[in-house]
């Protein structure tokens, strides 16, 4: 059977994509690139803003449609299916199967029986559950993603994901330690360690970190990025998304001494107004969030700091919106992802009277996204001239002649791959940064030599 994933939303969810391509590759089903081609697709969903799920639903609409001139399989999985539960059939009419946040495993085996006849199937399980989740991976990257932090406990007001993901579990480190060992033997160089609330790992439960061995560090999560660290052929370990609260002394000085570790971090701040952050329930004021990042910063000269805020939570005043423009300037993210407030059914925040309206939230984001550009400008022009480390990923996809890549701070870099360099993907290149833009930068491909951390 030839099968498509349709994913929206974070990189839990990228992850999860993958592990359902590989296990329905593994009894012999075919990935294939175009809705056309495919006998069944299945969509990933997300649940965290109202529009994530909309699109979802629309797509998934379409492809119900679809099925009165062609046979097609259509199934729902995800965090919006452990939400609305068997509801999603009556609202999707012709739906096959739907399957919850944390028991994708089983994909193979309701495609399996939809073949057979069966319809309408649910296979929601409890969003807490940690049994049925294979941890397996597709074959030909040179990067990963390896979830390390199942859930979250935060409980942030306008949060949906603890209730469909579930509560934290850590997986256990030998465990984690295994699977990168397995990924690093099929040619992988970068990992990324997955979480809702990454730097949370451990607290909740033992993850049984061979105590016994030397180690610098005492906290799970240190320990942890330490041990993968030690594994042959990983040159570079990422982890997202943090909290700052998780920017302890011990995680601070992992970031100073682990070289493999990468000079970037996502650290949602949501709001620049000590007030709003205190209504959202997220556990630290404004000097508590410029304080971890400074210490990073001053621990890692260069250190990038990406975010996301949330405009027009229920309450935020001219005043507060000020606040947080006052705040990603003195923050001077690399990026910010904004994202108009979106009430989640269920949540505390959905209690709250909206008092931003529509027209006005589009006006606050639109004024952020103009400072960021400005913000992103100037901290990459800074970097004309200067020779960067890059691991190369492959062709840009906007234009096949010209490469792309990464730094170790998580900025893209477009570079021509000549052929005299024969650069493959997963090669750590040496590039000349000749021009840049807000969120990208150019250069010349050179040799290792000269570099300056980015």
């Amino acid at each position: 059977m030839k099968f498509l994933l349709h994913t929206y939303g974070c990189q839990m969810n990228v992850r999860d994509a993958e592990t359902v391509a590989a296990l329905l590759e593994a009894v012999g089903h075919v990935q294939v690139g175009s809705e056309a081609e495919a006998d069944a697709i299945i969509i990933n969903t997300c649940s965290v803003r109202g529009k994530a799920e909309d699109k979802a639903l629309g797509k998934a609409r379409l492809l119900c449609f679809e099925k009165r001139n062609r046979q097609l399989i259509v199934g729902i999985m995800g965090c919006m299916a452990q939400r609305l539960g068997e509801s999603i059939f009556d609202s999707v009419r012709g739906l096959d199967f739907i399957v919850g946040s944390r028991r994708h495993g089983s994909v193979p085996q309701l495609l399996a029986r939809v073949a057979a006849g069966e319809t309408q199937i649910a296979d929601l399980g409890e969003a807490g559950e940690v049994t049925a989740i294979p941890h397996v991976h597709l074959d030909g990257t040179h990067a990963a993603f390896v979830t390390i932090l199942l859930g979250c406990n935060r409980r942030c007001a306008y949060c949906i994901v603890p209730d469909v993901r579930g509560p934290e579990y850590s997986r256990p480190a030998a465990e984690i330690i295994a699977e990168v060992r397995q990924l690093a033997a099929r040619g992988v160089r970068e990992v990324t360690l997955l979480g809702q609330s990454v730097m949370n790992y451990g607290r909740a439960n033992a993850v049984g970190i061979d105590v016994s061995a030397p180690s610098a560090f005492s906290e799970p999560l240190p320990r942890l990025l330490e041990a993968v660290a030690a594994v042959p052929g990983i040159l570079r370990i990422r982890f997202t998304s943090g909290h700052p609260s998780g920017c302890t002394d011990e995680l601070v000085r992992a970031v100073r001494d682990i070289p493999q570790i990468c000079a970037h971090l996502h650290l949602p701040v949501q709001s620049g107004s000590d007030r709003i952050l205190a209504l959202m329930r997220r556990g630290y004021g404004r000097a508590d969030y410029l304080d971890a990042i400074a210490r990073l910063r001053v621990a890692r000269p260069g250190f990038a700091i990406t975010s996301d805020v949330i405009i027009g939570f229920p309450g935020e005043t001219t005043e507060d919106f000020e606040a947080t423009r006052s705040l990603m300037e003195e923050a001077a993210f690399e990026n910010t992802f904004i994202f108009k407030y979106s009430p989640r059914p269920g949540t505390p925040a959905a209690d709250l009277p909206e008092t931003v309206d529509a027209e006005e939230k589009m006006r606050r984001n639109q004024i952020l996204l103009i400072d960021q550009d400005r913000c992103g400008q100037a901290i990459n022009e800074a970097r004309i001239g200067q020779t960067v480390e890059v691991l190369a990923d492959g062709p840009s996809l906007r234009n096949a002649s010209r490469w792309a890549g990464r730094t170790s701070g998580n900025m893209i870099v477009i570079f021509e791959n000549r052929a005299d360099a024969r650069v493959a993907p997963g090669d750590l290149v040496s590039v000349t940064i000749t021009r840049a833009k807000p969120q990208t930068l150019y250069g010349e491909l050179k040799t290792p030599s000269g570099l300056t951390p980015c």
